[in-house]
């Protein structure tokens, strides 16, 4: 079960009652955000928007026009992120708060943090089959987690989703990004010093864009001296770093291939 807690955000920008229209407007013009838990001695006690707002005079108190507590919806820490998703689809509402049982405000969390705690998720199924797979070709695999560097992963894929990647980039600014999924071949010659990407190419290359050195991976070592069948996908495809994949922007001109991964980029994700 994925829980709330894994993808709402902790810091989170408030009002308190007494602020009037015109503080709020600011915070807004400021953070972007359209939306605001209303806090009170460490309590929640509202919810304000911006269309909460319109037509009031710039001095009258957040707390005359807020959305009451008794009013509101809320979630919790350890709810079923998929449950959430449901609440938000049935009412409307693209955040909620997160608060603990004495009502102080933990988070909050999103309609789009709901959308991308679905996508490109390493289960411990996709894990087992993975291991599964390689156990039923013969060789001898061992399983372990590390942070490796991010240089020397060797992708398997040439092209990314635009949008998708920019998911993963959001959830590397907030330290949620799932591991990826590797191999590392175990050989006496000691050559093939990489690690073969199969599982997480939005991650790696949001990783890859954002100049993080080092990413949490699951790494399944192969004893062997051979040619995986994944590694000649990958030959004969040209790749060989990161910078090798594509990015696709899918609702553009019948996808088509609008540029090649560039550290130049990188600034423009942000």
């Amino acid at each position: 079960m994925v829980k709330v807690e894994e993808y709402m955000t902790r810091d989170v920008d408030y009002v308190d009652p007494e602020d009037c229209v015109k503080e709020v407007i600011e915070l807004i013009k400021k953070t972007s955000h359209d939306t605001f838990p209303v806090v009170s001695k460490g309590k929640v006690v509202g919810i304000v928007s911006v269309h909460d707002l319109i037509g009031r005079d710039e001095e009258e108190k957040i707390k005359n026009l807020m959305v009451k507590r008794e009013d509101m919806i809320t979630t919790r820490p350890d709810v079923n992120i998929r449950d959430v998703g449901r609440i938000m689809f049935r009412t409307g509402f693209s955040k909620l708060p997160v608060i603990d049982k004495d009502n102080r405000l933990l988070g909050i969390i999103t309609n789009t943090d709901v959308i991308r705690s679905q996508i490109e998720k390493t289960t411990p199924e996709k894990l087992n089959k993975i291991l599964d797979t390689y156990r039923k070709l013969g060789y001898e695999v061992n399983l372990y987690k590390d942070s490796i560097p991010v240089y020397k992963i060797r992708p398997t894929q040439s092209k990314i989703y635009e949008d998708e990647l920019q998911g993963r980039i959001y959830e590397l600014k907030r330290g949620l990004a799932e591991p990826i999924i590797v191999i590392k071949k175990n050989s006496e010659s000691k050559k093939n010093d990489y690690y073969i990407l199969v599982d997480g190419h939005h991650r790696a290359i949001a990783c890859n864009l954002s100049k993080i050195p080092l990413l949490e991976a699951y790494v399944i070592e192969i004893k062997t001296d051979k040619q995986l069948g994944i590694e000649k996908t990958a030959e004969s495809q040209s790749l060989k770093t990161l910078d090798d994949v594509k990015i696709i922007d899918e609702d553009k001109n019948n996808s088509r291939e609008i540029y090649e991964l560039s550290s130049k980029r990188s600034s423009n994700f942000y």
